[in-house]
């Protein structure tokens, strides 16, 4: 069986073609699929997406016009997906359901110790011989309070390091996790743990319940001198109230690495373009904001168990058995969806 997979990075080019070597055909492209790249995978029965990948009802009728009939997306989230109009044109959606938590919890502490202690700022002094302590005093995290708006998976690897460095812990999810609160997580109202968080991470799907979950209200909820820090969907941030907190000079330190319209930014190089989206363009004028480009999942681990997974959902589909990670199954959606 042949293959397209679309928006594949260089890096994860040999994980994706070792997996299907033996099995199938893959021909890996590094265009994104949109309405515009659609065209390319005429004739391929089976096409895989990435993240940042356009699966709307139009694009989706351009794919199933040229034979395409099941589609695996290499992630786990499928906000991008319109299911709906998959299951009427009779498709097979499979996502990646699990992945190593650890890749995207480490990275979010990454950010939030970067932001905290001004080292972004301090190596860019430093490559230009600027040793000066000016501006980068951080805090002691141990003994303050790490907020975990998401308690599965990945909340869970974020909160036991947040243990480890001996924060307190509020928790805020529909499900309380034992794992969290056999740490001492306590969980409460979204609007206490804004209020009386020193940090604040957000590992919560993107629903339309949870669209803009930081909103200007949130965000005036919380301390001054917070850090907020998001490695799960730009959804989940409302950008233009968050300028507008920055620029009145609230908030200690931003670090994202997803952004709501990164979507044709994120992934590509745009050093020489001019780059029109000003709510963007302001977040990076704060010296306190580190912007990165979508790359919590990012590591050999996880990317692995990706593609593993993404090699199951493909033989699965064409030896008729389905498993967790379906979304559709021909043109099926789970009695939940419906």
């Amino acid at each position: 069986m042949d293959i397209v997979a679309f928006g594949v990075q260089a890096d994860e080019r040999p994980f994706l073609e070792k997996a299907f070597a033996g099995r199938h055909q893959v021909r890996s492209v590094d265009v994104f699929l949109n309405r515009d790249t659609a065209p390319i995978a005429r004739g391929y029965e089976i096409v895989s997406s990435s993240v940042n990948a356009d699966l709307s009802a139009d694009v989706l009728q351009t794919l199933a016009a040229g034979g395409t009939k099941m589609i695996a997306q290499r992630s786990t989230g499928f906000n991008n997906i319109d299911l709906r109009a998959a299951a009427d044109l009779g498709m097979t959606i499979g996502r990646v359901s699990r992945y190593s938590p650890y890749a995207v919890a480490e990275f979010a502490w990454a950010l939030a110790l970067a932001v905290n202690r001004g080292i972004v700022r301090a190596t860019n002094r430093t490559r230009n011989f600027d040793f000066r302590l000016d501006g980068l005093m951080g805090r002691d995290l141990r003994g303050r309070t790490a907020g975990v708006l998401g308690t599965g998976k990945i909340g869970a690897a974020f909160t036991r390091i947040a243990h480890g460095f001996g924060m307190n812990l509020l928790g805020w999810d529909l499900v309380e996790s034992p794992r969290c609160t056999e740490l001492g997580m306590k969980y409460v109202a979204r609007e206490r743990l804004f209020a009386e968080a020193d940090l604040i991470t957000l590992h919560v799907p993107l629903v339309e319940a949870t669209r803009h979950l930081v909103d200007a209200a949130a965000l005036a909820a919380m301390k001054d001198d917070a850090i907020l820090i998001n490695s799960g969907r730009g959804g989940l941030v409302d950008a233009a109230a968050l300028v507008d907190a920055l620029k009145a000079g609230r908030l200690a330190g931003v670090g994202l690495d997803v952004y709501e319209e990164e979507a044709g930014l994120f992934y590509f190089d745009k050093s020489l373009d001019i780059i029109n989206d000003d709510t963007l363009a302001r977040l990076m004028t704060f010296g306190n904001v580190l912007v990165t480009s979508h790359q919590a999942y990012f590591t050999e681990d996880a990317v692995g168990q990706i593609v593993e997974a993404t090699v199951a959902n493909v033989e699965d589909y064409l030896t008729g058995r389905t498993n967790e990670n379906m979304l559709v199954t021909r043109g099926q959606l789970p009695a939940t969806a419906q």
